[in-house]
């Protein structure tokens, strides 16, 4: 029987602190250098656990999926489709909502690199990809036939409300946001024949 082997504090450090100002400024605006001064590590400790900066942000990316993976799969656990698809909403409101919301981690870092090619732009293809899947599977429960063009406006919904979050007034962004989802929900179960 193999023991999962716990990361290093040192690296926990680095990445928590990494994840906090990548989010928070930008990636491109952050050299490893203040990475390494603020999770108070030597360079030597940080190249130990990332070969270089593309890493930890890679790193980054991969914290950030699993945290929203396992958000969705709590919002949606035991409910029926339509009630799922509203809570995982509901879930995304919630942190719109919350102090420091700086929009979709994800789209953040799309929008610093823009090359396809990038492993950094496949890894926010792969995470939205999982994303549609995770809504489109919810969608397919509530109506099978529409659910792929059901889960594309879910998704188109929720880009916005993540986008416009961090720019408007955040309560009025998700009361915006859950009517629409719940207009969808409503309108995708309402075609469902009897």
């Amino acid at each position: 029987m193999e023991t999962a082997v716990r990361p290093s504090e040192a690296r926990l450090r680095l990445l928590a602190t990494a994840s906090r100002i990548f989010y928070a400024e930008g990636i491109h605006s952050v050299g490893v250098d203040r990475i390494v001064a603020e999770a108070k590590v030597t360079r030597a400790t940080f190249y130990r656990h990332f070969p270089g900066k593309e890493d930890l942000v890679l790193a980054y990316l991969r914290a950030a999926d699993q945290a929203i993976r396992g958000q969705v799969e709590t919002a949606a656990a035991g409910l029926p489709a339509a009630d799922a698809v509203r809570a995982v909403a509901a879930s995304i409101a919630d942190g719109i909502r919350s102090p420091g919301f700086r929009g979709c981690a994800f789209l953040n870092a799309v929008a610093e690199y823009p090359d396809p090619g990038h492993p950094v732009h496949r890894a926010v293809l792969d995470h939205r990809q999982w994303f549609l899947e995770t809504i489109n599977a919810l969608m397919a429960r509530i109506e099978e036939a529409s659910a792929e063009p059901a889960a594309q406006h879910f998704v188109m919904l929720r880009d916005g409300a993540m986008a416009a979050g961090c720019l408007f007034d955040p309560a009025l962004i998700c009361g915006t946001f859950l009517r629409g989802v719940d207009g969808l929900v409503g309108t995708h179960g309402a075609r469902r024949p009897s």
